[in-house]
């Protein structure tokens, strides 16, 4: 009776034992989630995008998009030297919309295009996005959208703040310029976070629809 009893209480600690195991990984799971999502909010809140839209999917105006790209990074070059944060550069962006807008008016005048195209900043929702040197993860974003003719074909997206889209800017820039070093540190290597951006895609993507719905 006693063996029976030592032998139940061996069965009850192990049991025990592997139920706390598992409570105690579950929760360093959770709180590692939920810093890595506060790290990919902190993206999410302090980068700028850049979103151009062009009229339509042919070559002709996919090609036409990729020429108004260039000239508004060409263009918007040194723009933002001087912002030190997201608001500044929003700032700075409604204080040139017609600077801009003109830049793009211009490229569809010397291809023959009469179509009228708009630039405004507003909420994009993106999904995760690999860059040459980073990722950004999926969610809500500010940024600065350029809608071309109809807007219904492929569209290009980048960082416009800090300027990491700008080919020929002066000095090269970084994300630790608007996100903390953790944050970046994310974004910079991907590859490690995979699962965890998936993660946060899902969720993203259940409350964006949720939103819209």
């Amino acid at each position: 009776m006693k063996l029976i009893k030592r032998i139940f209480k061996k069965e009850n600690f192990k049991r025990d034992f592997i139920t706390a195991l598992l409570a105690a990984m579950l929760f360093s799971m959770i709180f590692s989630l939920a810093e890595f999502e506060a790290k990919c909010e902190d993206l999410k809140e302090n980068v700028l995008r850049l979103h151009i839209i062009a009229n339509s999917n042919s070559a002709e105006d996919q090609a036409i998009k990729l020429k108004i790209r260039d000239e508004l990074l060409k263009n918007s070059n040194g723009l933002f030297e001087t912002a030190n944060n997201k608001e500044a550069a929003i700032e700075m962006v409604n204080n040139n919309t017609d600077f801009l807008t003109a830049i793009a008016e211009e490229v569809l005048i010397k291809e023959g295009k009469n179509q009228p195209v708009s630039i405004s900043i507003g909420k994009t929702y993106f999904d995760t996005r690999v860059y040459e040197d980073f990722t950004l993860p999926a969610g809500e974003y500010d940024a600065v959208r350029v809608l071309i003719g109809k807007a219904e074909g492929k569209n290009w997206w980048c960082v416009m703040f800090p300027s990491m889209c700008v080919p020929a800017a002066e000095k090269e820039h970084k994300l630790t310029e608007a996100v903390d070093e953790k944050s970046a540190e994310i974004a910079e290597n991907a590859p490690r976070y995979e699962m965890r951006f998936k993660i946060i895609e899902w969720y993203e993507a259940i409350k964006n629809k949720l939103k819209n719905f």
